[in-house]
């Protein structure tokens, strides 16, 4: 357990450049979540479908995934620091367009430029801050899924209030914010620090076919499903207004920051890290099985969604940990591999719940979202050979002593 503070302490004490990264994090990652309050909103306003909607998530998640498999060959040609405010830059304007959109389908379009801002951002976010962070990966992944948490949780919550105003302010807001978050990059990102080996246009790829890369890609996209599966499409059942949905999924961030920066490094403390995997895997497919049976009763649903956040910041850790354990690659290019994969999951799930409930019955997407999360589960108890080495000594004895001296040090 000492171990575990020990890492937590560590994540927390870092030199401003890292928390420059950070905060723009917690910013890039909003924009996952800022669309939820205010989706009944806007199919209500632009005469959208519920299926319409819920592209407004597929296009950025689609776009985000596919460019991931990019940004590792462009942030070793012009550096993390230009391709962190290029990210940036992107989202400021296609977040602004968003917000100035008179329909749907420009909307949907411009989520996916947004979608390609936060594949630059985030791929290169990750490897920088494990890159420069004190204290050891295992702090600097703490550090890294508790901006994740925050940006998820703070995300709805803006999204919210100022959609309670107005479907266009989260879009408005997200652009001021991430504007900011440029600003805190050139000021306190002064340089990339050393200039990795340019990475071939097929690294990502190439990764891919690594046994113990490949085993969790598969896992995370099946797993993104039953993810998105509560954050996409749990706003239409619940039937809350945007003030409503906005504290319900900020509550959500912020249960899914604290698992991630507190428990995740207690568990795999305790345990080898795909034993934590075989646990939380069936624990989420049966909240999932829940929140199916509760799809009439507001209150029963609200508490399988706090359930789940629990559930998912666990696993959101221990599986970034492991990518980064995975293999001797360079970080940005497993980081740009895994998610390239991971973030498709979460492409494909909300239309097809909006689709599966229009079909079928309101419960049938949480019943389906069920069966993909036994599906990633069932992967990684095959893939157990292969993982073996994510359960190595990475974050040992040796690695913990450092990670204490360095944040005593500091």
């Amino acid at each position: 357990m000492s171990g575990a503070s020990g890492t937590i302490r560590a994540a927390f004490r870092q030199p401003k450049s890292v928390w420059a990264v950070a905060f723009a994090s917690v910013i890039a990652f909003m924009g996952i979540g800022l669309v939820d309050p205010i989706l009944p909103a806007i199919a209500e306003s632009l005469e959208a479908t519920p299926t319409e909607t819920e592209m407004l998530f597929t296009s950025y998640l689609l776009v985000t995934g596919l460019a991931m498999l990019v940004t590792s060959w462009v942030s070793s040609r012009i550096g993390a620091r230009r391709t962190l405010l290029i990210g940036l830059a992107i989202i400021v304007v296609f977040a602004t367009a968003a917000g100035l959109s008179g329909n749907v389908e420009s909307i949907i379009g411009f989520r996916a430029g947004w979608g390609l801002g936060n594949a630059l951002f985030i791929s290169t976010a990750l490897a920088t801050i494990v890159g420069a962070a004190s204290g050891g990966r295992g702090a600097a992944i703490v550090l890294y899924e508790a901006a994740l948490g925050l940006g998820i949780a703070i995300g709805p919550l803006l999204g919210g209030l100022l959609g309670h105003l107005s479907w266009r302010g989260p879009f408005f807001g997200t652009a001021v914010l991430m504007a900011i978050g440029f600003i805190a990059i050139v000021v306190l990102l002064r340089d990339d620090g050393p200039r990795p080996e340019p990475t071939k246009l097929s690294a990502p790829i190439r990764a891919l076919r690594q046994p113990a890369l490949g085993v969790l890609a598969a896992a995370a996209l099946f797993y993104n499903i039953g993810f998105f599966v509560l954050l996409a499409y749990s706003p239409f059942p619940l039937g809350f207004d945007a003030l409503g949905l906005g504290f319900t999924f900020f509550g959500w961030g912020i249960g899914l920051a604290i698992t991630s920066v507190f428990v995740a490094p207690l568990l795999t403390r305790w345990m080898p890290r795909t034993r934590v995997l075989q646990i939380a895997l069936p624990l989420l497919a049966v909240d999932l099985l829940a929140a199916g049976v509760f799809i009439d009763d507001p209150a029963g649903l609200v508490v399988c969604i706090v359930v789940g956040r629990l559930v998912l910041g666990v696993l959101n850790t221990v599986l970034t940990e492991c990518v980064m354990e995975a293999t001797d690659l360079q970080r940005s290019v497993a980081s740009s591999a895994y998610s390239s994969v991971r973030f498709l999951g979460g492409a494909i799930a909300p239309p097809a719940a909006a689709e599966l409930a229009h079909l079928i019955a309101p419960a049938a997407p949480y019943y389906a979202a069920a069966g993909a999360v036994l599906v990633a589960l069932v992967i990684i108890v095959l893939g157990r050979r292969a993982l073996a080495r994510v359960n190595g000594p990475d974050l040992g004895a040796q690695a913990e002593a450092e990670a204490l001296s360095v944040a005593d040090a500091t």
